[in-house]
């Protein structure tokens, strides 16, 4: 019997902001436990919450990253639970009237291709504290300098087929919030959690199957292995006749496999009511619409813009727009004169490697356009423009003087060159012999062994008249 899976997640994303959502305690990551801590975001008695209004905006550009539409009125709720990581016992977050609704995310599934998921809301809310388990033996405690972190919670509709496709909607969303600026999205750092909501059916039912919640998942590739679990453990259950019960879930990452919680909460469980400390949060229309304009150009937008007027293929705008920085970067390598596919290449080649180790480009775009003009101008080969940029990251000098530093200028004399191409030719006799029989293509051989020989030193345009000459 064919079964099919059917995913809802549920993202929580923390707000770029320095402060907390309610009051003025900082949210920085790795601070000492306990120390980014008030009356208000401890819940003392007699204090009061007040919006952020920078988390506001943020949370504004997030949906309108998303495509949500905006509400111009929104409330604040309390969501009551009592757990020793929330010391009001009780969250601040919206329930029945959200800041945002009906969006849509569009991506590439690895099964279906073009695909859209819908976006069915997106709130603020405030962050829990941390519970720490391995800090003290046989106890737990309790770090509440994350408690009253502001967080924008966006929840998909359950449009999602399979594990592989939750987590490419999860790669697009993030490229969205950061490109908004919302949110720098670290897992690491806790600054992105899912929620994962799953349940499976026989293919062809319109109707949906028991779900399940698997909660607190803090990468991607645990995103997907969870969900891959999960659907492996409701479907045996169904296909030996049990039935599935309704539940959160915890993922293991050590041993693969999801183990119950507790049972899962509906909202009656939370006894929602309106904040009595916070009024309405209103919006006017003309406000949104200066956070719609205050947006960056957006991944979809720059790929196809990069594709049209600047006939990049589709690979390489996909790499440059996949990341603002990436993006920002090759339209600074652009504006210093280099053409569109030589800018592509080299960043995607060589510039990506030390973005990918250090999180940022160490090499200026002015001196990545000052090498590309060295190899345009015959001053330096290829090769050893090669050997050079890596060389260019500590800043000392012009390009020109790190080339000539290096042994790297390109030489045309005649007289030089034809010194290597002797050295290549005693080398490799039975080439040269082979070439003399017939096999003109041995030539580009000759011209790589040359180019070794002088460590990319030789001008390659004249090393072939030179080699032609010498091999008669």
């Amino acid at each position: 019997m064919r079964w099919e899976t059917v995913i809802g997640l549920e993202v929580h994303v923390q707000l770029g902001t320095r402060s907390k959502m309610f009051c003025a305690c900082s949210t920085a990551f790795g601070d000492p436990p306990n120390t980014n801590v008030c009356p208000v975001c401890l819940g003392l008695p007699g204090a009061l919450p007040v919006p952020n209004a920078h988390a506001i905006r943020l949370a504004v550009r997030a949906a309108l990253a998303v495509g949500c539409s905006v509400h111009e009125r929104s409330v604040f709720a309390r969501k009551n639970y009592f757990y020793p990581d929330l010391p009001k016992g009780y969250q601040i977050s919206q329930f029945d009237q959200p800041l945002a609704t009906g969006g849509a995310v569009g991506f590439e599934s690895p099964e279906r291709g073009r695909m859209t998921v819908g976006i069915t809301r997106l709130h603020v809310e405030e962050d829990a504290g941390k519970l720490v388990h391995d800090r003290f033996a046989g106890k737990t405690a309790v770090d509440l300098n994350r408690a009253g972190v502001p967080l924008a919670e966006i929840v998909s509709e359950p449009d999602m087929r399979s594990a592989a496709e939750a987590r490419a909607y999860l790669t697009t969303l993030r490229q969205l919030l950061v490109y908004a600026g919302a949110s720098e999205c670290s897992m690491e750092k806790g600054s992105l959690r899912v929620d994962a909501n799953l349940s499976v059916r026989r293919a062809g039912d319109p109707k949906l199957g028991t779900k399940c919640e698997v909660k607190n998942l803090n990468s991607f590739a645990n995103v997907e292995r969870a969900l891959n679990a999960e659907q492996d453990r409701q479907i045996a259950v169904l296909e030996s006749g049990g039935r599935i019960a309704q539940t959160t879930l915890l993922f293991h990452a050590g041993t693969g496999q999801v183990k119950p919680l507790r049972s899962k909460e509906e909202s009656h469980d939370y006894r929602y009511f309106p904040d009595p400390d916070l009024p309405p949060l209103g919006l006017s229309a003309a406000w949104v619409e200066e956070q719609r304009r205050a947006l960056p150009e957006l991944p979809d937008a720059k790929r196809e813009r990069l594709m049209a007027t600047h006939g990049l293929p589709a690979y390489d705008a996909g790499v440059i727009a996949s990341e603002r920085a990436i993006a920002d970067y090759f339209e600074a390598v652009l504006a210093a004169g280099v053409e569109p596919k030589t800018a592509a290449n080299w960043i995607i080649n060589d510039a990506m490697t030390g973005y990918n180790e250090a999180g940022e480009f160490r090499i200026a775009p002015a001196r990545l356009a000052e090498l590309i003009g060295l190899v345009a101008g015959n001053v330096v080969s290829q090769q050893a423009a090669k050997k050079i940029f890596p060389e260019l990251a500590n800043g000392t000098g012009s390009v020109q003087e790190v080339a000539e530093r290096l042994g790297l200028v390109q030489v045309s004399d005649t007289g030089a060159l034809a010194g290597w191409v002797d050295e290549v030719l005693t080398a490799h006799p039975a080439e040269v012999e082979r070439y003399r029989k017939g096999e003109k293509k041995l030539i580009g051989f000759f011209v790589g062994q040359v180019m070794k020989k002088s460590q990319g030193k030789a001008d390659p345009k004249g090393v072939q008249p030179v080699l032609v000459s010498k091999l008669g």
